[in-house]
């Protein structure tokens, strides 16, 4: 057989493909109208419609817009629920631009330490690389973020509105990205001259002020101290004054995030299930807790989020939104779009050899808010708030099949009074640590 594509090959190639009528058909419909809209299925809406039997009510909708801060938005959205409910509100929102401040300024000292603590790699080091690729992305994770909180506090949204940068916060990523890589160079070069690490550290000191200085002119430095000021349901006022953003958080979303663990399911070779996991180098505050992970079957994540869904309180998750997805109707299904059908391929991987190749990981947190169960107690979907704004799915609500669950989820956090006996006794083991460059230990 030729290694190359000969003329031969060009010519059984096109008479195969003008001689099958579907073919030439598809080409029609997909030319005229796009991919996905020409092998979109119409039916599954039948089947996701928007009622749950378990359902959730939260305040408006929210709105990332053009940033990577899903995680964050998806986790103030949880701890929003707890004040609406508790203080009888019709809305309340936490600031996201508040912990996206602190977040990109640990970021920074994360990496930076990260510099200092492998100044003897090479520079085409795989480990090097790696840290170079993203110092100071949008993404996180569920124990980055409750490492901010503790450290920081939450303010109400009023307090640290959005600003034009934390909307769209792509330039001020590009110009940290090269003054953070621009550090790590400096560092390097010093310590190759001979400069102790508390000389480095002097310098990385002075570093971090650059960064905090450059945050404050992007996003505005955070408040110090903040009032609660709503008024409930039935136009009573609620006030309190001069808090600080720790005060906040314990009087008002009264949350202790260590009760919460994250499940995953990484159906790998590599993962056994029923072990703890954790990412080397994965963080943001130094002193923090490290990002930690229970493996376990899609069957147990479900009803660890039934059960909480089921005791009235939202759950935080994490999944892969790109595949099966209409953004217009907010469906999430396997069978939403008939590619295989429509383009007549196969496409053979199953979930872990997804993530094996690269396929598929985490890429975005979302809550849910309800979950629809049969006569026999098992979901059938679920209900998704999002943080896109009102215009996509349903009021800015998507609808997630089970079978898209069990393909394309990947973490849920929970509260552990949810866990079973055995699941709780395997919290106590020790963590297995993964590369740093693991799938499962991608950002949302």
């Amino acid at each position: 057989m030729s290694r190359h594509i000969t003329q031969e090959h060009l010519g059984q190639y096109s008479d195969r493909f003008n001689s099958d009528r579907t073919s030439r058909v598809a080409r029609d419909a997909v030319m005229a109208g796009g991919l996905l809209k020409s092998c979109q299925n119409p039916m599954t809406a039948r089947r996701d419609n928007y009622e749950f039997s378990v359902s959730l009510k939260q305040g408006a909708i929210t709105h990332q817009k053009q940033s990577g801060r899903c995680w964050l938005f998806a986790a103030t959205n949880v701890m929003r629920f707890r004040i609406i409910q508790h203080y009888h509100l019709e809305n309340f929102e936490l600031s996201q631009n508040y912990l996206l401040f602190w977040d990109k300024l640990e970021k920074s000292n994360w990496f930076l330490e990260n510099i200092l603590d492998t100044l003897e790699e090479p520079v085409d080091s795989r480990i090097l690389c790696h840290l170079l690729s993203d110092p100071i992305g949008d993404g996180g994770q569920w124990d980055m973020m409750a490492n901010l909180v503790r450290k920081y506090g939450v303010v109400p949204k009023y307090s640290m509105p959005e600003s034009a940068v934390s909307g769209s916060t792509r330039e001020m990523n590009r110009i940290m990205t090269e003054l953070l890589r621009g550090d790590a160079c400096v560092l390097r070069r010093a310590h190759r001259d001979g400069s102790v690490r508390q000389d480095l550290e002097e310098k990385k000191a002075l570093m971090l002020q650059d960064i905090y200085r450059m945050l404050c002119i992007c996003l505005g430095e955070p408040p110090k101290t903040v009032d609660m000021e709503a008024r409930d349901r039935d136009g009573n006022l609620i006030q309190d004054i001069g808090l600080t953003p720790l005060e906040f958080f314990k009087k008002y979303v009264d949350m202790d995030l260590s009760d919460y663990v994250s499940l995953i399911n990484a159906p790998t070779q590599d993962k056994p299930f029923r072990r703890r996991y954790t990412v080397h180098m994965l963080g943001n505050v130094k002193e923090g807790s490290p990002v930690c992970y229970l493996n376990l079957p899609i069957q147990e994540l479900k009803q660890a989020a039934m059960a909480q869904l089921k005791d009235g309180e939202p759950v935080w998750f994490g999944c892969d939104m790109g595949p099966f997805v209409n953004r217009d109707t907010g469906i999430m299904d396997p069978d939403i779009y008939d590619f295989q059908d429509f383009l007549q391929v196969d496409f053979p991987m199953d979930k872990a050899q997804r993530l094996d190749y690269g396929q598929s990981l985490m890429t975005h947190a979302m809550v849910f808010q309800g979950v629809n169960l049969n006569g026999q107690g098992e979901p059938t979907r679920w209900r998704v708030e999002n943080s896109w704004g009102e215009e996509p799915g349903k009021k800015g609500y998507f609808v997630m099949s089970d079978a898209w669950f069990t393909e394309y989820m990947y973490q849920v956090v929970v509260n552990k009074k949810y866990l079973t006996k055995e699941q709780l006794d395997l919290l106590e083991t020790q963590p297995i640590v993964l590369k740093p460059w693991d799938p499962m230990g991608s950002l949302a």
